[in-house]
């Protein structure tokens, strides 16, 4: 069958919006299921800020959530889910619990971007309700690639620390063969450089010291063995992937998993201490699909997003952006 791209508002059954505060330097975006969508997770950076993971987990009793949200703020920023929450606690969108009275269920995970704009501004309880309600302009909300949303503080290469990085941001990709949609939506905000997957070439990262070409931060971590006890300095890169075709819980943990090969052909270093490395994994549909064709496009249009959330990135805070050159 024919592979062919979509723009990722194609795949109904979600909304995704988004809100960010640009002097701050941070944001959030979020996708919203008013019917309910099971959704899968899978962490593998070692520095997650995150909120109402234990849901996803195939052996929790909830088969659907709400919403997700992506933000900026560190753990500070997980405030902005309660203005989720309330955006669909008016809309009677949640778990049934008694008489009249229903829970959203909402997932979080966060990036680390304190250190890029305002340290004292993160993302809260009004900034996400206003990406819920920035989700009802058009068909399919306000998305767009660069410095947006989640996006807005994002950074890659800090290996060497913040004066050598690039401006980063949000990014998203979908792909469609016969019926089957898979899209996903990645905000890059990573320790180690961008690469693309299908030439190997190095596209975003650690600058060298004349800030016009490039560093390895492989090479760079090659160059010493000693213990460096704290790595944040600004990281976390954060995915959804979204399919129309119908997974389980279970299923969709693999899903998640699998597309994990995305961050690891685009981004090295990956998936370290300094991190927070997260995909969640997202069923809007009822289409019957295989798992494993769904998880190898998972990871391929991870990678494709990574590469748009780079290369739509504008030069912002001092650090220079693809968008630019």
């Amino acid at each position: 069958m024919i592979k062919k791209e979509i723009r990722i508002t194609e795949i109904k059954g979600i909304r995704i919006g988004q809100a960010e505060n640009p002097a701050a330097g941070t944001g959030c975006t979020v996708f919203l299921s008013e019917k309910g969508m099971a959704a899968g997770l899978d962490v593998r950076g070692g520095g997650p800020a995150s909120r109402e993971s234990e849901l996803l987990k195939p052996l929790a009793a909830a088969r659907i959530i709400h919403g997700i949200l992506l933000a900026g703020g560190s753990a500070y920023g997980l405030d902005a889910a309660g203005g989720v929450m309330k955006y669909l606690e008016e809309r009677g969108i949640g778990l049934e619990v008694g008489p009249s009275l229903k829970v959203p269920l909402v997932c979080q995970a966060d990036l680390f971007d304190l250190t890029v704009g305002s340290s004292h501004i993160r993302p809260d309880f009004n900034m996400g309700y206003e990406a819920c309600v920035n989700g009802e302009k058009g068909e399919a909300g306000n998305y767009r690639d660069g410095n947006y949303g989640a996006g807005c503080g994002a950074t890659v290469g800090k290996f060497a620390g913040m004066d050598y990085c690039m401006k980063s941001g949000i990014g998203s990709y979908a792909l469609q063969i016969g019926s089957l949609q898979v899209g996903a939506v990645v905000a890059v905000n990573a320790l180690g450089d961008i690469y693309d997957w299908k030439t190997g070439k190095k596209i975003a990262g650690l600058l060298a010291e004349d800030k016009k070409t490039f560093r390895s931060t492989e090479e760079l971590m090659y160059a010493s063995t000693d213990i460096i006890e704290n790595k944040f300095t600004g990281n976390t890169t954060l995915g959804v992937v979204i399919t129309n075709g119908r997974f389980s819980k279970s299923s969709l943990c693999k899903i998640g998993g699998m597309a994990h090969d995305g961050y690891a052909r685009s981004i090295r270093p990956v998936h370290t201490s300094a991190d927070g490395d997260s995909i969640y994994a997202v069923s809007v549909g009822e289409l019957p699909a295989d798992q494993d064709l769904t998880g190898t496009l998972a990871a391929e249009v991870v990678s494709e997003a990574i590469i748009r959330a780079v290369q739509s990135a504008a030069s912002a805070y001092g650090y220079p952006g693809l968008a630019d050159s």
